[in-house]
């Protein structure tokens, strides 16, 4: 997709927002970890409980519906990214617990809030066949922030000698600036469809709903467990696991666009079943890798298996009314962030009794997410949501204010 510099348009926008945004949230999160433990001496117990405030927000991701009444969907995801760089800008100032709490919350408001107005804003602006190419290279995009976001560590600290909170300080500020720069550069686009401004729950968007939650499950056994079974059992030190971050974010530099077009041309179904197939063959292998090597090279598949989730995006895009979009959005990343509670709890006490069964779990992830996808039809469209057809026609179902 050619983008002008001369007019700005949408996808300029929607861009330029992702870039901000990975640049930010990389930093906060590549800090985190030693920034608590060594500034604010963090035991298990507060970061356990701050990573749980950190998810909070994501379930409340559906009350972005609510807020739209009041406020344009474009305007709301800048001050959303806005309430994101202020968070990360802070983080350093209040090395407390209640201190990193709060600038956590705040964070994970903003991140949460403007992750779920963006993937509204793009499946809303961008044609039908051109939507999985454009999400491909907002990944390469995502990469390349989150590339500058390292490059910003190792340049502030390791060769400025400069402590966290000023590191937090200058990239949070940055992405203020760029976020304020939107602001002001960008004028207010029409809406094609506008948006209904009540929460809704479709029969009918039931197999995105259940695609949506596997999904989530599926993710939240490769951010915990995955990376945990990389330090735990074959011993990778802090420098290793980060140029595993940096190989993966490599490959989406390189590679994400081709793969979102590569979707659009093959279609969600068949895109759905390689993913999920793969995802079987990895998590197997998981369970049973016992070569430090070969752990990593799955380390890294698996992630390049994510860029492949854009077509449940695609899909929904395909079936959705268009005035239903922002508030599917919301509850869609609701029901994904259900994962994000329930899994490492219940499988992280499995965990200490086997660690190869949590991955074979996930492989059952696996295998019940590509039965759902054997049901996606070759032409999704309304009234075409799976291969049987409509399951509940439109005029049939449900709004829940």
């Amino acid at each position: 997709m050619r983008l002008t510099l001369l007019t700005p348009t949408r996808p300029q926008l929607l861009l330029m927002m992702t870039f901000v945004m990975s640049l930010v949230f990389a930093v906060w999160q590549v800090l985190l970890n030693n920034f608590v433990v060594e500034v604010a001496a963090f035991t298990g117990k507060e970061i356990g409980m701050l990573q749980s405030l950190r998810e909070v927000p994501g379930f409340l991701a559906f009350t972005a519906i609510l807020v739209l009444l009041v406020i344009k969907e474009q305007r709301f995801a800048l001050i959303s990214l806005l309430l994101l760089c202020g968070g990360v800008a802070l983080t350093g100032w209040f090395p407390s617990v209640l201190g990193l709490y709060c600038t956590t919350v705040l964070m994970s408001i903003g991140f949460h809030y403007y992750e779920t107005c963006n993937q509204s804003l793009t499946l809303q602006w961008l044609p039908k066949g051109e939507t999985a190419a454009f999400m491909g290279q907002a990944l390469s995009v995502k990469a390349a922030g989150a590339l500058l976001g390292y490059a910003s560590i190792w340049l502030l600290m390791s060769a400025l000698g400069l402590p966290y909170q000023w590191v937090y300080t200058l990239v949070g500020g940055v992405g203020l600036l760029l976020a304020l720069y939107c602001l002001v550069r960008f004028p207010q686009f029409h809406e094609e469809a506008p948006q209904q401004k009540r929460l809704l729950l479709r029969k009918r968007y039931s197999l995105y709903y259940l695609l949506t939650l596997l999904s989530g499950a599926r993710r939240q056994i490769f951010m915990v467990f995955a990376a945990f079974m990389m330090v735990e059992k074959f011993g990778y030190t802090v420098a290793e696991i980060t140029a595993l971050f940096l190989i993966n974010y490599l490959f989406n530099l390189m590679f994400a666009k081709r793969i979102g077009q590569w979707i659009g041309r093959i279609g969600e179904r068949r895109t759905l079943m390689v993913e999920y197939l793969g995802l079987i063959v990895v998590f197997v292998s998981y369970a049973n890798v016992e070569h430090p090597t070969v752990a990593a090279g799955l380390y890294v598949i698996d992630h390049l298996f994510f860029a492949l989730a854009i077509a449940i995006k695609t899909y929904f895009q395909k079936i959705a009314d268009p005035d239903e979009i922002a508030a599917t959005a919301g509850i869609s990343f609701t029901i994904n962030h259900i994962a994000a509670v329930i899994i490492p709890a219940i499988l992280g006490l499995m965990w200490l009794h086997s660690p190869a069964l949590v991955f074979y779990i996930g492989a059952g992830i696996g295998l019940c997410s590509l039965l759902a996808a054997l049901s996606l039809p070759a032409a999704p469209a309304p009234g075409n949501e799976t291969r049987w057809g409509a399951l509940f026609p439109a005029r049939q179902t449900r709004a829940y204010d």
